[in-house]
């Protein structure tokens, strides 16, 4: 442990001393680059400065020229100022003209008030048809609107029923997934039963769903094939259940009688006026007994405590999952 401290130690030491090294290096690198860069600015200013006083000196020559530029366009402004006197009088005579013009156009007006007279009256004639459009237009769209509103209601309601077929899909998809972790190896391997038909009969079914549907049902069944497989598990499912629910109801049954018999003996082991009144089932007569035994013994589940013991299975996949959790 020392000799592993002193080694870390030394190398913390040659470390450091590399950085501090490494650091000046750095910093007298950056003060050459910071001097080797001020003389350039020195220098870039320097031509700076020259380049404005070659700029200033030929504003001033460029000024001297504008100077004479301006006294020439001073002569031209007066040469203008005659065009336009000269102008002025040509505008004069084009006023004289719109007078001529106007009188003209007071001639015109009168003829456009007769075509305005009967431009309103076919205006009229116009408004009238448009109103009877408008009428059209509004009832159409009152009509619209109730086939809108019926759309809608039917939109909600195809909306609300998809949610709900999406909610159910959701839930089908989460147990799905739920009873993948709960399935044998067989089911994972095999998960569609196989065909029990023959081979002619498999020949026939193939026939039949080769032809094109003619009844309305046949044609909704021709749709679903995809879903062939999907119906497999599940009425494999569901006969799994309608077995289960079988079994189910048959061990309730012999639960009851189970709870009887105990019942009885409970009551034969008591010790208390009402049960002295009666039969005490614990009181054997020449081998006979009043316990009313009526327990179906040849029931698998009954049955299975009067036969040899079978031999406990485990599958591998769960000996192994459960050996590498522990």
């Amino acid at each position: 442990m020392y000799a592993m401290d002193h080694n870390f130690y030394e190398k913390e030491t040659e470390t450091k001393a590399e950085f501090q090294s490494i650091t000046d290096e750095i910093k007298n690198k950056s003060l050459e680059d910071k001097h080797a860069l001020r003389i350039h600015m020195e220098y870039v200013v320097e031509g700076l400065w020259n380049q404005f006083t070659i700029a200033l000196k030929n504003y001033q020559e460029a000024t001297e020229e504008r100077k004479k530029a301006y006294e020439d366009l001073k002569a031209r402004d007066e040469k203008s100022a005659e065009e336009i006197d000269m102008q002025m009088r040509k505008l004069q005579r084009i006023t004289d003209n719109i007078g001529a013009l106007r009188y003209k156009l007071s001639l015109n007006s009168r003829e456009g008030e007769d075509q305005n007279t009967r431009l309103k009256q076919d205006r009229d004639v116009i408004a009238a048809h448009f109103q009877s459009l408008k009428a059209q237009l509004s009832k159409l769209r009152g009509s619209e609107k109730d086939r809108l509103r019926r759309l809608a209601m039917i939109t909600d309601a195809a909306e609300k029923e998809l949610n709900a077929k999406c909610s159910k899909s959701e839930r089908i998809l989460k147990f799905a997934e739920m009873c993948r972790g709960l399935e044998t190896e067989e089911e994972k391997v095999l998960p569609f039963y196989a065909s029990t038909l023959t081979k002619e009969e498999q020949e026939d079914v193939d026939v039949a769903v080769a032809e094109p549907p003619r009844e309305p049902l046949a044609q909704v069944m021709y749709d679903y094939t995809a879903l062939e497989n999907f119906w497999k598990r599940y009425n494999k499912v569901l006969l799994d259940k309608t077995a289960l629910s079988k079994e189910k109801s048959v061990l309730s049954d012999q639960n009851q009688q189970l709870r009887l018999l105990l019942k009885q003996y409970l009551d034969g082991i008591s010790v208390n006026d009402e049960i002295l009144t009666q039969a005490n089932p614990l009181f054997i007569v020449n081998h006979n007994t009043s316990v009313k035994m009526n327990v179906p013994l040849m029931e698998r589940r009954v049955a299975r405590k009067f036969s040899p013991p079978c031999p406990a299975v485990v599958e591998a996949a769960h000996h192994v999952s459960k050996s590498r959790r522990a």
